[in-house]
């Protein structure tokens, strides 16, 4: 029976030159932004859809308040539109979605830092998890638009996950705190009826501003931008399920863990039809579809 040779130890001076390869050689980004599939219909549309609530060409359907150190789901059918919004002071939200007619698929955060960026703005889309793999919502409005500063920070990250009652448990010798974000979103799953706390997965970190440090990379965060009136907004593409919570740690201006006691505020959902109903359907957009890949994986 043959076997493969085990590989020859590298010297002192090829590990010297591998590395120096490495520290020269310019950033690879994973995916080809001209890869990803365009968006049906064509980025006219989409840059359309965040003016028509300004411009009275949406009417309001449905509007529901997140109460402070809470979560609350609503649902939202394929082409309407959705808004989370500060109404009340800075706070941030840790959001999850889901298919409405399947729970197994639900946002992907990591395949849509991957594509897309470890903060998200207008033209981004929210990806699911496989083997679904499409897009759920695509951001068609964010009024921060914070972009880049000093320290690297960005706003509406898909980096850090949601505050959690484990991790507190464990970090303070076995105290318990209910009104985590994970212990919201659990809450507000089981209060829809159809999902559990295993639906709850990792989050859109709404309004929230963080980056990772220069010096040691650990992940951090500063005091939301947002103020009253701002707001996120979403095109559904295919019928969803979604939830926020409502971070106890408000803006975030404070540390977990860290002492004080953060100022939390509610925020205000929105969800909008268009007033003309074949507007979707007249610029080519349509629903979006799960993975058309075989699944097969090369077994035979």
């Amino acid at each position: 029976m043959s076997s493969t040779p085990a590989a020859k130890i590298a010297t002192a001076a090829e590990i010297a030159a591998r590395r120096a390869l490495t520290r020269a050689t310019k950033p690879i980004p994973c995916y080809a932004v001209d890869q990803i599939p365009p968006k049906k219909g064509g980025e006219a549309l989409y840059s359309e859809l965040g003016t028509l609530v300004a411009n009275n060409k949406a009417k309001l359907v449905q509007e529901l308040e997140i109460p402070a150190r809470d979560a609350k789901y609503w649902d939202v059918q394929q082409g309407q539109l959705f808004r989370i919004i500060c109404s009340h002071g800075p706070q941030v939200a840790d959001m999850n979605c889901w298919s409405l007619s399947n729970p197994k698929e639900h946002f992907y955060s990591s395949k849509t830092r991957q594509i897309h960026a470890s903060h998200l703005t207008t033209g981004d889309r929210l990806w699911s998890n496989m083997p679904y793999l499409r897009p759920l919502c695509t951001i068609v409005h964010d009024t921060i638009a914070y972009g880049w500063d000093e320290d690297g920070a960005g706003v509406h990250d898909v980096i850090g996950s949601r505050c959690d009652p484990y991790t507190h448990h464990l970090m303070t010798e076995g105290e318990e705190f209910h009104h985590c974000c994970h212990s919201n979103l659990t809450r507000a799953c089981i209060d829809s009826g159809s999902l559990a706390e295993e639906h709850v997965h990792d989050v859109l970190n709404v309004f929230m501003c963080t980056g990772f440090t220069h010096d040691t990379h650990q992940y951090f965060t500063k005091p939301s931008p947002v103020q009253v009136g701002d707001y996120i907004e979403f095109l559904a593409e295919t019928d969803l399920r979604v939830a926020a919570s409502t971070c106890p740690q408000g803006d975030v201006s404070l540390a977990c863990g860290g002492g004080g006691e953060p100022v939390v505020y509610p925020l205000t959902v929105q969800v909008y039809e268009m007033n003309d109903k074949d507007m979707l359907k007249n610029a080519g957009w349509e629903p979006s579809q799960v993975s058309q890949y075989s699944r097969s994986h090369g077994l035979k």
